[in-house]
């Protein structure tokens, strides 16, 4: 009920020039912020200059239920991801664009977003498979992949 509230305050405070949409947590952690919708999530990025993490998992998949508390419970995570718009997308969500599956429709995926909304390409799990780039299964990779982007959009004015 706290964390709700404060989500939406802060919400209400990051995106105050874009309507804003709090998304469902769906299993990765309410000590996030997500956004709405996808369409949302890249208007907010693109107003507010922050790069993306999308997420596309589906409700039924292991290897997405494996992840969850894993990412839930990562402080290093949480910290970076304050400097991101989140977005995950389950089920019936997962976009039709072939840009946010660009080796394949395997589950889940993490795809980053330039601050322009672009899928970026360049950022995938280094630590992970060459046949599915952006599966990951640990935080630890996750994290290597949020620091990756930072640095190669530091030249933008993030916003905090």
């Amino acid at each position: 009920m706290v964390a709700g509230a404060l989500a939406k305050t802060l919400c209400s405070f990051i995106f105050d020039t874009v309507k804003c949409e709090a998304g469902k947590d769906n299993g990765f952690g309410r000590s996030y912020i997500w956004a709405g919708s996808l369409e949302s999530g890249i208007q907010i990025a693109t107003n507010h200059k922050k790069p993306v993490m999308v997420i596309i998992h589906k409700s039924w998949c292991t290897a997405c239920k494996k992840l969850k508390p894993k990412f839930a419970g990562s402080i290093d995570l949480q910290n970076l991801s304050k400097h991101f718009v989140m977005i995950n997308l389950v089920d019936e969500e997962e976009p039709a664009s072939s840009a946010f599956a660009p080796d394949g429709n395997y589950i889940p995926r993490i795809i980053f977003l330039s601050p322009e909304g672009s899928v970026d390409h360049d950022i995938y799990n280094e630590d992970g498979s060459s046949q599915h780039k952006y599966f990951y299964s640990k935080p630890e990779q996750i994290v290597k992949s949020m620091r990756k982007i930072l640095e190669k959009y530091k030249h933008e004015q993030f916003d905090a």
